[in-house]
């Protein structure tokens, strides 16, 4: 017989029927700490991983995380932990607070600036720490990679880690978003994930993480109710082992083998001092009732007004909840705010002991649900305009306050409302939040705002929209420009905006009218330079433009009374640059306008100015053979994107374009990775199409260089290049690239006829430079089987504008095609011609292309010892571009001319100067020039001279270099 009062002990009993679920979390846990030895006697690393348990409400999911965090704990491991909250969803980050907070809790300022290092200001808001430098916000891209680092390097810093996520069903979505990209990485680290949530209640934008969760080796376990014998056991330890077999059947019945429900019942069977016969049966299922729903509800009004009062406060707080601010909420005194909290721990209504930071809990979430759903519609409503007040008073933020005006509904136009929510959505853009940002500016604009400030907040809602619905953010936007009496400069960032969102959803000609028609409207000199050169971007970047010849025109004539003095003015001399670099005309005329244009500085995140401007600037250096500086400016870019937390699109375009300067320097291997880098990235970032066309076709193109025509193949079949084209101008140009790919396999009439399109297209427009896009050199090779005079024609116009631009490689390139389709013993004149031209630029593979080129052609004239100097010297710069395919070309023709190839050189660096010699080995070493410039009392340019001299000396580029200075030469 049972007597006094007993109470389950769940922290220390046995879980039943859980010994499945335990197995696999012990396993796991030896994999994390217990490092095994190796064959060779050496400990082997620590293997992280993810465990999950499923299944739905009060199936001892919380339970099973506990004990996780016992043995973890026992086993020495660094635990974080989170648990998700019904109703703070709508605070972003909130899990990645609880998780990481405690630990950054523990280091002062200097010591948390050092130990988040550059990414401090691109995570602290999403890490709730103050931040600095935040004029721009990071992209959600940019978050996630930050925090990806932070993790790492609490794991690393505090191995092994056990992350507990509980209740991860209501976690916030930008945690579960971050959750799920770093999930991938937990196998590689001393990091096990163990999470539990209601597979019923994910929602679905949480796919993706349900996805990664249920590919892991190990499949989610998903829980099972307790049998009647786990049930009985629950109930004896209780009331007794002398229950008897129906009334402990008849328990299992009535909480349906929950738990939760069981263990709940149980307490207050004991608490009853019930002894399991027959009799109880009927307040067995009073008892039972009152575990949940109107029972519960019932227990608590029982309770007296007040303390239901603080029961409804905390759950309208969502747990932890402050104690001072229920007792706030519910309008009552300290003392009588501990009375009741009292009263609903001894109800089991609140947990026992207290949450995160001294906060008060519900026992369960479904008693929180049960409490909060309770309250009257108004009265809740009045508390959670009750909120927003005491939350902002206490200095919890305008997130958390905003939290509860989504709760409040519309309509009574009070303007610190607005305010709060667009203080709140700032502080969300910031933490690279936009989905929350955009709840809470549309909440705000339902207030409503006041009328003066309803195109402010319209713009503010585009820039929430814009990276995740650029067609919303059109529609904003639009409708922002209709209200009357917008400021000057606001509806200038308006207009700027409306044509990137535009020109992001493929409408680039409209993107240009807009800019067009406001550069007519304004009235102020300065916002119509603005919108002029905006109105220039556009119609440069669309493929359909009516006259291009006359926007040529008129931006010539623009740029030629410009000083460049304003960023405007910069602007406008940096598209003269690319539109002369595009048209053909010399490229001195060219750098002349890029120099201008860069004298005041062209930044890469300007704000309200998009990047298109300075990347083309810096380009024309590439077409123009000055890659180093081309390189140098796009260093300089990437690492203003990746400061400001910028990892989406532009971050995307930076390392692909980097990687085509690198393809055309004939650093093959190089290029490659920088543009699968570039591919990689964009893939990954909602929206980025553009970013995606680049990097395909530049990686197509490296692909072919390098012999491997089945890769470009499968490149192009998997992102359907060539079969849907964008109305924004792409370089290097679609239908040329996969032409190229034509030629390649061998199809030729397709190719001539696509090049035959582009070739109209571009004519029409006036864009005649073969350095920017050479369909005339790949038609003359489609083109020379079946009609070669054609092909002569074609290749020989292709040189003349190659020699009006300037460029040696592009006039080797021209001189080397017409070789080719002109053929017989006239050829050999023009083959060496474009070595010369080639020798004297820096596209090593181009001139290892036209040295195989030569050397066939004098083998085939019978000139055997000349072509074996030109072959070989052509297959040892295809190996060192990583050109595959041409190097076995080479081979091929020396053993066609009986000729065996010898082993390759090195360039010899006897020839340098000592000062050539130190800032060649200063640059293998990649110091950044303003060392190398310092060390050798230098200017900056005069690095680049002294470098251009090392080249010419050695023929070869950066990376012939590393290998002369690094390997052993081998001499015939």
């Amino acid at each position: 017989m049972a007597t006094g009062l007993r109470q389950p002990n769940t922290e220390h009993r046995p879980l039943l029927e859980r010994g499945p679920e335990l197995a696999s979390l012990d396993a796991a846990l030896h994999r994390l700490c217990v490092t095994d030895a190796t064959d060779m006697g050496v400990p082997g690393a620590r293997r992280g991983g993810l465990l999950a348990f499923t299944g739905p409400a009060g199936l001892g999911k919380t339970t099973l995380l506990a004990r996780a965090r016992s043995r973890a704990t026992a086993l020495g491991c660094t635990v974080l932990s989170a648990r998700g909250g019904e109703n703070e969803q709508e605070l972003a980050f909130r899990v990645v607070r609880q998780l990481l907070q405690p630990s950054l809790a523990e280091l002062d300022e200097p010591e948390c600036r050092s130990f988040l290092g550059s990414w401090y200001d691109i995570v602290a808001t999403a890490l709730g720490l103050e931040a600095t430098g935040t004029a721009r916000a990071p992209d959600p891209t940019g978050v996630r990679d930050g925090l990806d680092w932070v993790m790492t390097r609490l794991t690393v810093r505090r191995a092994p880690v056990v992350l507990l996520l509980d209740d991860a069903h209501w976690a916030d979505l930008e945690s579960l978003s971050w959750l799920t990209s770093f999930g991938p990485r937990v196998e590689d680290l001393p990091l096990l994930v163990v999470t539990a949530y209601r597979p019923d209640e994910m929602p679905s934008a949480a796919r993706p993480f349900r996805a990664l969760v249920e590919r892991q080796e190990e499949r989610p376990h998903t829980l099972a109710p307790l049998t009647e014998a786990a049930v009985a056991r629950i109930v004896r330890d209780a009331v007794g082992e002398e229950a008897g077999e129906g009334f402990c059947a008849e328990c299992c019945a009535v909480t349906g083998g929950s738990p939760y429900e069981a263990v709940e019942l149980a307490i207050r069977l004991g608490e009853r001092r019930l002894r399991g016969t027959p009799d109880e049966l009927t307040t067995m299922r009073e008892l039972a009732s009152a575990v949940k729903g109107p029972g519960l509800l019932e227990r608590l009004h029982r309770l007296g007004p007040g303390t239901v009062r603080f029961a409804f406060a905390t759950a309208v707080l969502g747990t932890p909840a402050l104690p001072q601010l229920a007792a706030c909420l519910a309008v009552v005194g300290s003392e009588e705010a501990s009375a009741a909290t009292e009263r609903l721990r001894a109800a089991r209504i609140l947990s026992p002991g207290t949450g995160i930071g001294g906060g008060l809990e519900f026992i369960h979430p479904l008693i929180a649900r049960t409490v909060y759903r309770d309250i009257p519609p108004a009265l809740r409503v009045g508390m959670h305009n009750a909120a927003v007040d005491a939350v902002r008073a206490a200095g919890l933020g305008a997130t958390a306050a905003a939290r509860h005006l989504l709760e409040v509904p519309s309509g009574e136009g009070s303007s610190e409302a607005v305010d709060c929510l667009r203080e709140a959505a700032c502080e969300y853009l910031r933490c690279g939040a936009p989905e929350a940002a955009r709840r809470a500016l549309i909440r705000a604009l339902q207030e409503p705002p006041p009328p003066a400030e309803r195109a402010a907040l319209l713009h503010e809602l585009a820039r929430a929209t814009f990276l995740i619905d650029p067609a919303a953010t059109v529609s904003h936007l639009r409708e922002a420009l209709a209200e009357p009496d917008v400021e000057p400069d606001l509806r200038a960032s308006i207009v700027y905006r409306l044509t990137q969102a535009l020109a992001h959803t493929d409408q680039v000609a409209e993107a240009a009218a807009v800019a067009a028609q406001e550069a007519r409207r304004t009235d102020s000199p300065r916002i119509r330079l603005r919108m002029q050169a905006d109105h220039f971007v556009w119609s440069a970047f669309r493929t359909d433009e009516p006259d291009s010849p006359a926007r040529a025109r008129r931006l010539t004539r623009l740029a030629g009374r410009l000083p460049g003095h304003t960023l405007e003015e910069r602007y406008i001399l940096g598209l003269r640059a690319w539109d002369a670099l595009l048209r053909g005309e010399s490229r001195r005329t060219a750098f002349g306008c890029a120099e201008e244009a860069l004298r005041g500085g062209l930044s890469w995140t300007e704000e309200n100015r998009g990047f298109e401007v300075p990347v083309s600037v810096a380009l024309v250096f590439m077409y123009g053979d000055q890659p180093g500086r081309a390189e140098e400016l796009f260093r300089h870019g990437l690492t203003e994107c990746e400061t400001k937390g910028w990892r989406g699109s532009h971050l995307a375009l930076g390392h692909t374009l980097y990687g085509y300067i690198r393809y055309r320097r004939g650093c093959l291997a190089e290029a490659e990775d920088q543009v699968r880098e570039g591919l990689r990235i964009a893939d990954r970032v909602d929206g980025a199409v553009p970013a995606q066309f680049f990097a395909v076709g530049i990686l197509i193109q490296t692909l072919l260089a390098r012999g491997r025509i089945a890769d470009a193949r499968r490149v192009a079949d998997d992102y359907r290049y060539g079969e849907v084209v964008p109305r924004a101008v792409i370089y290097p140009d679609p239908r040329t690239v996969h032409a190229e790919l034509l030629l390649a396999e061998g199809r030729l009439r397709p190719a001539a006829r696509t090049l035959t399109e582009v070739g109209a297209r571009l004519e029409e427009r006036g864009w005649r430079n073969p350095a920017w896009c050479p369909w005339q050199l790949r038609l003359a090779t489609a083109v020379a089987p079946h009609s070669p005079g054609r092909a002569v024609r074609l290749a020989q116009d292709a040189v003349a504008r190659a020699r009006d631009f300037g460029a040696a490689s592009v006039i080797g390139q021209a001189l080397h095609t017409e070789a080719e389709v002109t053929g017989a013993r006239t050829a050999l004149g023009l083959y060496e011609e474009a070595v010369g031209h080639l020798e004297a630029s820096p596209a090593a593979y181009e001139l290892a292309r036209a040295l195989v080129g030569y050397g066939a052609a004098l083998s085939r004239d019978g000139q055997v010892q000349e072509a074996a100097d030109r072959l070989y010297q052509g297959l040892e710069r295809a190996v060192h571009c990583g050109a595959e395919g041409l190097a076995a070309r080479a081979r091929t023709e020396l053993s066609a001319a009986g000729l065996r190839p010898l082993p390759l050189r090195y360039p010899q660096t006897d020839s340098l100067t000592a000062h050539e010699r130190r800032a060649a080995e200063m640059t293998v070493r990649h110091d950044p020039a303003a060392l190398i410039a310092k060390e050798l009392h230098l200017t900056e340019q005069g690095v680049r001279q002294v470098l251009a001299a090392v080249y010419r000396k050695l023929g070869t580029d950066s990376e012939g270099l590393a290998r002369a200075l690094t390997v052993p030469r081998t001499h015939d």
